[in-house]
């Protein structure tokens, strides 16, 4: 096996490793560091079934039950899909990952790792773009840090500021679903200790004890800094690649500028994660 990283401080391409072979525990704790480390880890030349998806994404933690079981497989429902072939009530299709974002931050424990499988990609285009946090904070003016650090973010599951709509949860999910939970600003990382901006342009609803026409701006200011191209790397997809990346210290969009003619379909699998400090 051989980890190569893809930027100076994001991302990180695995190679000679098939993860339909058992993994030795010596492996196992080599690719858990190389994950904290790079945030990003692409999985080369992987061709899983879904449970076989399963069974490698456990070698990084346990399966977090994702919140809108719409798209869950049939056949093995802690596995859901992502396609560019669904479509909102009104006939708009639906790009999943649109606009900057980090997975499932309205729960409790929101997932500390997504994980990718490409199973259909079109020609060209798809990338998914990556914004490393803990960059972003570190390269903050100190009377920025100071400002952030104290203050706690209210995440629900469809913010009223979000440009993207999300599709509607069903009754029973919504009943699963917390209404609303406030989570850090500023977030520690639980094994790197390293400090990040925890934003969710799609999630946060607002900052408390500060007036909207605070919270939004201070908001406005964090995305546009922690999304500088010197923060990010671009992930091109080859068939075949398996991706998982860190929704601690990371934001992600997907985009949708390829050929919507062509099929993009990749399965999604999420890991539990601990309650943000």
């Amino acid at each position: 096996m051989e980890i190569r990283p893809l930027t100076e401080h994001t991302g990180a391409e695995v190679l000679g490793i098939d993860l339909t072979r058992p993994v030795d525990a010596t492996t196992r704790a080599t690719l858990n560091r190389a994950f904290v480390e790079h945030h990003v880890l692409a999985i080369r030349d992987q061709h899983l079934d879904p449970p076989q998806v399963l069974a490698a994404v456990g070698l990084f933690g346990e399966i977090f039950h994702q919140h809108n079981t719409r798209f869950a497989l049939p056949d093995c429902p802690q596995i859901h899909y992502l396609s560019n072939q669904d479509s909102f009530p009104d006939g708009k299709r639906y790009i999943p990952g649109e606009g900057w974002h980090t997975d499932h931050s309205n729960d409790t424990r929101p997932p500390k790792a997504t994980v990718l499988h490409a199973v259909t990609l079109p020609d060209q285009g798809g990338d998914t773009q990556f914004a490393n946090m803990a960059e972003a904070y570190a390269a903050l003016p100190a009377a920025t840090r100071a400002r952030i650090d104290p203050l706690m973010a209210i995440h629900v599951y469809q913010s009223s500021h979000s440009a993207r709509k999300l599709m509607d949860l069903s009754a029973t999910n919504k009943e699963r679903v917390p209404n609303a939970v406030l989570h850090p600003l500023a977030r520690t990382h639980p094994e790197s200790g390293a400090k990040s901006i925890y934003i969710n342009p799609i999630r946060i609803e607002g900052l408390l004890g500060l007036d909207h026409k605070e919270a939004l701006p201070l908001l406005h200011e964090l995305l546009e800094h922690a999304t500088q191209e010197k923060f990010q790397y671009r992930h091109a997809w080859k068939p075949g690649d398996l991706v998982l990346w860190d929704n601690r210290c990371l934001l992600h969009k997907a985009n949708g500028d390829y050929d919507m003619g062509q099929t993009r379909y990749l399965y999604r699998v999420m890991l539990q994660g601990d309650v943000p400090h």
